[in-house]
């Protein structure tokens, strides 16, 4: 369960979009492990300064977004400045 992992932040309700779960299911790519690397602060892929705005998130209460180049795909993993939703998608979705 998503919940029970160590987080920095609340998740809200965890979505996919149908894109990323059909590539998820037939490529077999652990879209949880992205949920958990999210949550607890491991922001992935991204450059500096959006890490840094990250970061700075945890306090400021803005939307937060990681990113994972799994099997040479970008996933996106994006919780809600409020916190109510975290959704994971493709970057050709965004």
């Amino acid at each position: 369960m998503i919940e029970a992992c160590p987080a920095k932040f609340a998740l809200g309700q965890v979505v996919i979009t149908r894109p990323a779960l059909a590539l998820a299911e037939s490529h077999g790519i652990d879209v949880i492990d992205l949920v958990r690397r999210h949550a607890s602060g491991d922001w992935g892929d991204l450059g500096g300064h959006d890490k840094v705005l990250n970061e700075a998130a945890l306090s400021n209460g803005s939307r937060i977004f990681s990113a994972y180049d799994v099997q040479g795909e970008r996933w996106y993993v994006i919780t809600e400045w409020d916190r109510s939703y975290t959704t994971v998608m493709l970057s050709s979705a965004y």
